[in-house]
């Protein structure tokens, strides 16, 4: 029979206890960061929900909001309001048409700043051809 020391005996207890409280803790600490992230989730899914939520009724107030405009219209009489749904339409058309003219009017000047790049190319070029021939000549 081996003979132990009472003292190490308990050193080994000590420890096997300490290894347990420490797995324990991480244990917990683990479970508490994944309580956190679930926390996180949800709320970032509630956030989600009140977003659609948010949009539905902003939507349905839309829709709410038209149809009261439409009864009302319906009372003024369906050539009036033929003629400014055609006034709607043109004014759109016609901002999207300067919408348009002032996107070329862009694409034009950067044309010229580009063609303005490229003459000074050129003539730099061209000038130094010059002094080198000058120098050849002299």
């Amino acid at each position: 029979m081996p003979i132990t020391m009472p003292g190490k005996e308990e050193e080994k207890k000590e420890k096997k206890e300490n290894k347990g409280k420490e797995e324990k803790e991480k244990e917990k600490e683990e479970e508490e960061e994944e309580k956190k992230e679930n926390k996180e989730k949800e709320e970032k899914e509630k956030k989600k929900e009140n977003k659609k939520n948010e949009e539905k009724n902003e939507n349905k107030g839309n829709e709410d909001e038209k149809e009261e405009k439409e009864e009302k219209e319906g009372n003024k009489g369906k050539e009036e309001e033929k003629k400014e749904e055609e006034k709607k339409e043109e004014e759109k058309e016609e901002k999207k048409e300067n919408k348009g003219k002032e996107e070329k009017e862009k694409e034009k000047e950067e044309e010229k700043k580009e063609n303005k790049g490229k003459e000074e190319k050129e003539k730099k070029k061209e000038n130094k051809k010059n002094e080198e021939k000058n120098e050849n000549k002299g």
